[in-house]
């Protein structure tokens, strides 16, 4: 069992003052049989009002009514959590879908019909082509050593680059210029699988690597298949792995774009409705040593 404590802090400047909006947060890990939450606050200003509430993919969404206007925005998040994902490969697939291809239960394919649309419809073909490295009709392969040679190919093949942008790249843009962040590395790997008939979606939330100096983290995403028998697990292809206990995942979605930890908007004076605010980010994931 790993003891994590996450610090996660957004500031906003604005050049004068601005009436906020109501802003939704994703910064509260999901919860489960890897993951348990010791303690858990969020610290924000100006003067606000909050409300919890679950969405459709069970994710905790924090929504902020604000008060008063301000010139800054800050939102900070402090978490400390339990991770006891020390064996991410000890998993069993069930009979039926240990080699591929093969089809998902009746059952659960209505359940899963979200999860294995095309994202990016435009894109199919250019992705067909590319994954017949990895498949081809007519050929048999096992599962999960499909999903590792697709995710290690992306983290291998391609160069990652840290984008400020908001949203993703498709997947034509990722493959054409071999290059993007882990939201596109995870976007292409979900396309990737969709494409095959596999179940997938994209998963934001934090990395903690014991290799980076005490203090620092990052925010980090990622992707889960659906495999029978073993559930949603999860594919990093920023580094190639399967995720572990350095992974705290935060939210799920079908689409890689509806999960980003703070959005909201802003309304600004007649005399300055075109100012942008300085956003500056922190993150810290350390670990606490057990008592």
């Amino acid at each position: 069992m790993r003891r994590l404590l996450i610090k996660h802090t957004t500031t906003y400047h604005y050049t004068e003052a601005v009436t906020l909006l109501p802003h939704k947060l994703l910064l509260r890990p999901r919860e489960g049989r890897n993951i348990r939450i010791e303690s858990a606050e969020l610290i924000i200003s100006p003067v606000h009002q909050l409300q919890w509430q679950r969405d459709v993919y069970d994710n905790a969404v924090a929504h902020a009514t604000f008060l008063e206007p301000t010139s800054q925005l800050s939102i900070g998040s402090r978490v400390l959590i339990q991770h006891y994902d020390d064996q991410p490969l000890d998993f069993l697939v069930a009979n039926y879908a240990v080699m591929f291809p093969f089809q998902y239960d009746a059952a659960e394919h209505i359940d899963l019909g979200p999860y294995l649309l095309m994202i990016f419809n435009q894109d199919g073909s250019l992705l067909s082509t590319w994954l017949r490295q990895f498949w081809y009709s007519g050929q048999v392969v096992e599962t999960y050593l499909l999903l590792k040679w697709i995710n290690k190919a992306i983290a291998t093949g391609f160069t990652y680059q840290r984008r400020e942008e908001p949203g993703v790249q498709t997947p034509a843009t990722t493959l054409a210029r071999r290059t993007g962040s882990c939201r596109d590395f995870a976007t292409l790997f979900i396309e990737a699988c969709h494409c095959l008939g596999l179940a997938a979606r994209f998963v934001s939330g934090y990395l903690h690597l014991p290799t980076l100096p005490q203090g620092l983290g990052a925010t980090h995403a990622w992707s889960e298949v659906y495999l029978p028998g073993a559930g949603w697990k999860g594919f990093d292809s920023t580094s190639g792995q399967v995720v572990g206990n350095h992974h705290i995942s935060v939210a799920v979605s079908r689409h890689p774009e509806l999960v980003p930890p703070v959005s909201g908007s802003f309304i600004a004076t007649p005399s300055d409705n075109s100012q942008v605010p300085v956003m500056s980010v922190l993150v810290e994931v350390d670990e606490i040593p057990a008592d």
